[in-house]
């Protein structure tokens, strides 16, 4: 099953599992520091939560989760074919589990991934922000937003 992935900043991560466990009926299906993830079933819905303080309410960025990598290396080729460019990372460990994933930057800088999910990890990432922003000036208005700090989570 595919389901749509809206990663959101909230400033205070307690306040937001406990509204989101509310709206949509269910609890976190993944929760470690500063960061929660909702497997919602009815919308299918992969819900992710950063807690990154000053910057609750802004859209961190978006995906699609799909279940396998040769489903995200399907559409590695779909749109590189359609003249999007897109960034691929193999193995690559965000949002504490390594990934299979491509992202592309939408018209008005908003970033969307498709991934798939190979293995839980124990720690967030190791090098998030420029895996998932870049760094300095070039993580500015993309998937952190314009006020990225470093070393700030973002996907």
């Amino acid at each position: 099953m595919s389901r749509i992935q809206l990663a959101l900043d909230v400033d205070d991560l307690d306040t937001a599992i406990d509204f989101y466990s509310t709206l949509f009926g269910t609890g976190p299906a993944k929760r470690k520091p500063g960061y929660a993830n909702f497997a919602i079933e009815n919308p299918p819905l992969k819900l992710v939560l950063l807690e990154n303080r000053g910057s609750g309410g802004r859209l961190n960025h978006l995906g699609v989760e799909v279940e396998t990598s040769e489903q995200v290396h399907a559409e590695i080729a779909r749109l590189s074919g359609a003249g999007l460019f897109t960034e691929e990372q193999r193995a690559a460990t965000c949002c504490f589990a390594t990934q299979d994933k491509v992202w592309v930057t939408g018209p008005d800088t908003e970033r969307w991934e498709v991934y798939t999910v190979l293995a839980d990890t124990e720690h967030f990432g190791t090098d998030v922000q420029a895996a998932c922003c870049g760094t300095g000036a070039e993580a500015a208005g993309s998937c952190c937003g314009s006020d990225a700090k470093a070393g700030a989570p973002c996907c």
